[in-house]
């Protein structure tokens, strides 16, 4: 050690003591090791770990943005969580916030590792970020492999979002290959013999003449050329604005009517005593304060409530307490008031405010429950309030439930009769089906086409993410049913919008300034 710095010229090296500092906690110069001329750059047990660390670097990276991109559906996932644990928390903004946080350490240890290469230094991982390492590896593999269990349509939503995203993650891809041309170029050259060099530069190139190639293949709606672009999808509020109110209540539908929205989605089910209401979940637990009213029936199904009990149950309070929504602003106190006074809302009062507002109604009709005196009479009772009581204007009626569509025709024509899953144009036809009502996942501009000729427009739901909502837009959806009414109706164009030309020359122009910068490393 002592003739090492001896021998060693001791000129300022600031730059390479943080590295060193901060990758291998060797802070003193007599404790770092530069690479000799044809040297491996590390020993034998970090050469193994090394990949580990890059690794857990893409899967850390996979697993952030496929979150990331899942933030359409992070109350869905954390209403499902509440159905498990049996209270409400944002388990969806956690996971985001530790896979970002995890994502930002390991880059930045695989970020000090290639600076330490460039600069000819041996890496030594220190023992605690090799822990960290693991951490992150693990915690990226076990929640990817939850998600490939627990929920599968996640990948369709992942691929979706390649149709918007794909030529801004070429920019990146290439960006992170102009960063590696550093490190590539320094160990290419001091390589001792034309195999290395081939073996250390072959690789690099290839990926390399495969991202600059890759955009040939690549496909999105949002690509277009000008004057091809279809109206804006209308705007279907689902509950109403869950947002900005309680969802299926009175003044979540006036929210989303107050926002622009040109339709309105809700849940029907029937009381004990055969009065139609409007309830999402089986029980009352999550959108009603039933556990202090009636704490001995909170697992008791909504549909065996009568409806003078059903009127004492408050259908506010709990939107202010859990805060159902990532993002979700402060309301203002006379919208919190508001929102404290709330009650469960009949099917009824919901037809005749949409009638009045001039807004299309679509609804998920339940049936009761075996035992249930209303089981076999719902429907019947459910077109007596739309067609006697309420006297909607038949036209803004989306009739979605697929039993006895024969009989509703026949009682009820003038509906908008629409179809919840996709299926041949001839068998729709036959049905006089004039709208499909499809999730988000089941999109393709293809499809929508197809269907469109036929005079069958498409709905897509639950569309809460600008993405997702500019995508539909660019695919040619007529509408769709959102969370998120008062956010997408001021959008004025789709985000990515943009046309073939724009496109190649971003792509020319990324490919040129890169391949130059990469030959100015290498030459230099």
């Amino acid at each position: 050690v002592v003739r090492r710095r001896l021998l060693q010229q001791y000129e300022q090296q600031h730059f390479v003591s943080c590295l060193a500092g901060f990758y291998s906690c060797r802070w003193k110069r007599y404790q770092r090791e530069r690479t000799e001329p044809g040297k491996c750059c590390c020993s034998l047990r970090e050469c193994m770990f090394f990949p580990l660390l890059v690794a857990a670097f893409c899967l850390s990276l996979v697993f952030l943005y496929t979150w990331g991109e899942g933030k359409n559906d992070y109350n869905s996932f954390d209403w499902y969580n509440y159905g498990n644990l049996g209270y409400w928390f944002l388990w969806s903004l956690v996971i985001l916030i530790v896979a970002a946080v995890l994502f930002a350490y390991i880059s930045l240890l695989l970020v000090l590792a290639m600076c330490l290469l460039a600069e000819g230094q041996r890496l030594y991982l220190h023992w605690s970020h090799k822990i960290g390492t693991f951490l992150v590896l693990g915690f990226s593999i076990a929640c990817l492999f939850a998600l490939s269990i627990l929920w599968r349509d996640h990948r369709k939503t992942v691929r979706l979002s390649f149709q918007v995203t794909a030529p801004y993650l070429h920019i990146g891809a290439i960006a992170i290959m102009v960063f590696l041309a550093w490190p590539v170029s320094f160990h290419a050259i001091r390589a001792d013999k034309k195999v290395t060099q081939v073996i250390i530069v072959g690789p690099y190139l290839a990926m390399l003449l495969f991202l600059f190639l890759i955009p040939l293949g690549m496909y999105s709606p949002c690509i277009r050329e000008m004057g091809t672009l279809g109206p804006k999808p209308a705007l279907i509020g689902h509950r109403g604005a869950p947002m900005l109110a309680p969802e299926n209540t009175e003044m979540s539908f006036l929210k989303t009517i107050e926002h622009g929205g040109d339709g309105l989605e809700t849940d029907v089910a029937i009381s004990y005593d055969g009065v139609p209401f409007l309830m999402h979940d089986d029980t009352l637990r999550r959108t009603t304060n039933i556990a202090e009213v009636y704490p001995n029936d909170t697992g008791k199904a909504a549909s065996f409530f009568s409806w003078d009990a059903l009127q004492k149950l408050n259908a506010g309070t709990w939107f202010l307490k859990n805060k159902p929504f990532v993002g979700m602003g402060s309301l203002s106190k006379a919208d919190q008031k508001q929102a404290m006074n709330q009650s469960i809302y009949t099917l009824s009062s919901f037809l005749r405010l949409a009638d009045s507002h001039n807004k299309l109604v679509i609804f998920d009709l339940y049936r009761p429950p075996e035992k249930h005196p209303y089981r076999n009479l719902w429907l019947r009772k459910v077109l007596d309030v739309i067609l006697k009581e309420a006297k909607i204007k038949r036209h803004l009626v989306l009739w979605l439930h697929n039993s006895v569509r024969s009989f509703v025709q026949s009682v009820a024509p003038g509906f908008q009769h629409t179809m919840g899953r996709k299926a041949p144009i001839e068998d729709l036809l036959k049905h006089n089906i004039v709208k499909l009502n499809l999730v988000y996942t089941d999109m393709s501009s293809e499809d929508i086409r197809k269907y469109a000729a036929a005079n069958i427009t498409t709905n897509f739901y639950v569309v809460n993410e600008p993405w997702l909502y500019s995508l539909a837009w660019c695919s040619g959806a007529h509408s769709v049913t959102t969370n998120a009414v008062h956010l997408l109706k001021d959008l004025s164009q789709p985000l990515f919008l943009m046309t073939p030309q724009q496109y190649s020359i971003m792509w020319i122009l990324t490919d040129l300034t890169s391949a130059f910068l990469i030959t100015l490393i290498f030459v230099l």
